[in-house]
C-alpha cells in the first residue's frame, strides 16, 4: 500500500475517533470511555476476524456464495468446536457486529443484548487452550453504568452511538482487512487519553518512539528471537513493537508479560488479539512481578523491553524471603523499600538469556544515590552486565518532565566497559513535549552499535574509572557536556571597560561646565 493512501487512511480513522469523542464527551470520561471505545472495536474485530476465518474455509472448500453473517445460528453450532480449537473463540452468527448493529436501533435491551454476547465469547473459551486469553475481556464493558446514562433509554442510545461510530471507523473491507487498521486505532486512542489524562497516562503508556529506541537496542544484529518480555507491560505496546520492527513470526515462541493493574491487563491482551497475535502465542498475566512473577516456566528471554514504574514502594526486606529469591539474592542486598527501580532490573537480568539484551527505561536517581542502590550497581558493574548507560532527554514522556535514562544488560559482553551516551539533545518539540525522530533514533543506535568515543556525545569507560567514580552510573560523570556559551575575549572586554569609563568621565567634566555655566 502506497504510504500516502496509508496515511489518508490513518487520518480518517483518528477523525472517526475524534467524532465518536465528540458525540460523548462530557458523559463519559477519557479513560472511562476509552474502555469503551475499544471494548466495541474488539467486538467488531472479533467479528470480521471469524467471519473472514469461516468465509475463507468455505471458498477453499469451494462452495460458492457462502458468507458467514447469513448463516442461520443452529447451522454454526457444528463449527463451535473447530472455530475454538483453531481460533480459541467462537460466535454465532446473529451474534455478530454487523448483526447486532442492523437491529440495534430497534432493541430496546441493547444494553443486555451486548452484555449477554461479550458473556458468550468469554464462556466459549473456559475450558480450552485460549481461556487465559479472553477471560474477563470485556470486564470493563459496563454497560448498565451511569456513566453512561441514567435510564437505560439514555444508556442505549450512547451504546448504538458507539456501534454506529466504530461501523463508521473505515477499516477496509474484511477481506483485505490491514490488522494494522484496528491496532493503529488502539495506539491512537491510548496516545489521545494519555496526552489528556496527565499522570495515569503516562503509567499505562510508553510513547511510540520511546518504544522503537528500546526495542531497536535490543535487537541490534538480530534477525530474529525467541521470545519478548516486558515485566511491567502496560497496554502491551513495548511487546508489540517487537513484533512490529522484526515481523511476529520472527518471533518465534511468543510475547509474554506481567501487570498489575487489571484494566491495564485487559487492554493489554486486547491489544494483542487486535494486532492479530494469535492466543497461543501470547502469556500476559496480571499480578505483582516482584512478589509473584508469573512466568518462571518461561524463562530465559532473548528480548527483555520496560518501562517500569519509577521509584514505587514494594516489600522489600520488609518480606524475608525476599532476599533469598535467586532474582535478587546475588546482589546481596535488596532495593529499598520506597524504590523499587532496581529490583525490576535484577528481576530483568535474572530472566535475561545469555545471548539476549535487555533494554530498560530508568530513573536517573538510581545512577547516583548511595546505600543499597549503589551496592546493587556495584554488583551489575563488578559482574560486567551493564552494556551501555543513554541520557534522554527531558519530557519524553506524558505526565512528567524527568530526562530518564536507558540501561541496557547484557550477559555476555566481549569487553568490560560500559558505553555512556548523552542523547539529551536528540530530540525536537512538539507543543509541550519533546519528541524523538526517526533521525535522532538512528543516530542512538548507530553510536550504539559502533560502540566508540565521539566528543560529547558517547564514550566507552573502562571498569576501573567506574570503580574510582564510586559505581557512579551518571552519564555527565563521564561525557563531558559541550560548553555552548559565547567565548570572551578578556583583555578586548577590559579595553572595552576603560573605554566606557574615559567617556564617562569626559562626560561628568562636560555636564559640570553646563551646571557651573548656569548657575
Amino acid at each position: 500500500m502506497a504510504d500516502g493512501k496509508k496515511e489518508q487512511e490513518r487520518d480518517e480513522l483518528h477523525k472517526a475517533i475524534w467524532a465518536i469523542a465528540d458525540e460523548l464527551r462530557g458523559s463519559v470520561d477519557g479513560w472511562d470511555f476509552k474502555a469503551y471505545v475499544l471494548g466495541t472495536m474488539f467486538y467488531r474485530f472479533l467479528s470480521e476476524n471469524i467471519t473472514a476465518y469461516i468465509n475463507q474455509l468455505m471458498a477453499d472448500a469451494e462452495v460458492e456464495g457462502f458468507d458467514y453473517p447469513a448463516m442461520s445460528d443452529e447451522e454454526a453450532e457444528e463449527a463451535r468446536e473447530q472455530m475454538i480449537s483453531e481460533k480459541g473463540f467462537f460466535m454465532l452468527p446473529s451474534e455478530l457486529f454487523c448483526n447486532v448493529l442492523k437491529r440495534a436501533k430497534n432493541d430496546e435491551n441493547l444494553n443486555t443484548t451486548l452484555e449477554t454476547i461479550f458473556r458468550h465469547i468469554e464462556n466459549s473459551a473456559v475450558g480450552t487452550e485460549s481461556e487465559d486469553s479472553f477471560k474477563g475481556l470485556f470486564a470493563d464493558y459496563d454497560v448498565n453504568s451511569n456513566k453512561l446514562g441514567a435510564t437505560v433509554a439514555k444508556r442505549n442510545e450512547k451504546l448504538l452511538k458507539l456501534l454506529n461510530g466504530i461501523n463508521d471507523m473505515k477499516l477496509g473491507e474484511i477481506k483485505d482487512h490491514t490488522i494494522d487498521a484496528f491496532g493503529d486505532a488502539y495506539e491512537f486512542l491510548m496516545t489521545m487519553y494519555a496526552s489528556n489524562a496527565g499522570k495515569s497516562g503516562g503509567e499505562f503508556y510508553t510513547p511510540q518512539e520511546v518504544s522503537e529506541l528500546l526495542t531497536r537496542l535490543g535487537i541490534v544484529g538480530k534477525t530474529e528471537l525467541n521470545k519478548v518480555y516486558d515485566p511491567a507491560c502496560g497496554s502491551g505496546s513495548l511487546l508489540l513493537k517487537a513484533a512490529e520492527i522484526l515481523g511476529k513470526e520472527k518471533i518465534r515462541q511468543g510475547f509474554f508479560g506481567q501487570e498489575i493493574n487489571i484494566t491495564t491487563y485487559n487492554l493489554c491482551r486486547i491489544n494483542m488479539h487486535l494486532h492479530d497475535i494469535g492466543f497461543e502465542n501470547f502469556d500476559i498475566a496480571c499480578e505483582d512481578t516482584l512478589t509473584n512473577p508469573a512466568h518462571w516456566d518461561d524463562e530465559p528471554f532473548e528480548l527483555i523491553v520496560s518501562n517500569p514504574p519509577y521509584s514505587i514502594k514494594w516489600a522489600g526486606d520488609d518480606n524475608p524471603i525476599l532476599i533469598n529469591d535467586p532474582r535478587f539474592s546475588p546482589a546481596g542486598v535488596l532495593a529499598p523499600k520506597s524504590k523499587a527501580d532496581l529490583a525490576f532490573i535484577m528481576h530483568s537480568l535474572s530472566w535475561l538469556s545469555t545471548s539476549g539484551a535487555a533494554a530498560i527505561v530508568c530513573f536517573p536517581g538510581i545512577m547516583y544515590r548511595g546505600g543499597a542502590e549503589q551496592k546493587i550497581r556495584k554488583y551489575l558493574i563488578d559482574n560486567n552486565f551493564i552494556d551501555c548507560i543513554i541520557q534522554l532527554p527531558s519530557n519524553l514522556f506524558f505526565g512528567t518532565s524527568i530526562a530518564t535514562c536507558i540501561m541496557v544488560l547484557k550477559k555476555n559482553k566481549t569487553d568490560s566497559k560500559v558505553l555512556f551516551m548523552d542523547a539529551s539533545n536528540e530530540f525536537i518539540k512538539v507543543t509541550n513535549n519533546n519528541k524523538l525522530t526517526d533521525e535522532n533514533i538512528a543516530r542512538i543506535v548507530d553510536a550504539f552499535t559502533k560502540r566508540e568515543d565521539i566528543e560529547y556525545f558517547t564514550r566507552l569507560v573502562p571498569y576501573e574509572e567506574i570503580q574510582t567514580q564510586d559505581y557512579n552510573l551518571s552519564v555527565s560523570t563521564y561525557v563531558e557536556q559541550k560548553d555552548t556559551r559565547e567565548k570572551v575575549d578578556i583583555n578586548e572586554l577590559n579595553a572595552k571597560i576603560r573605554e566606557i569609563v574615559a567617556r564617562e568621565q569626559v562626560l561628568r567634566e562636560e555636564i559640570d561646565k553646563i551646571i557651573v555655566e548656569i548657575e
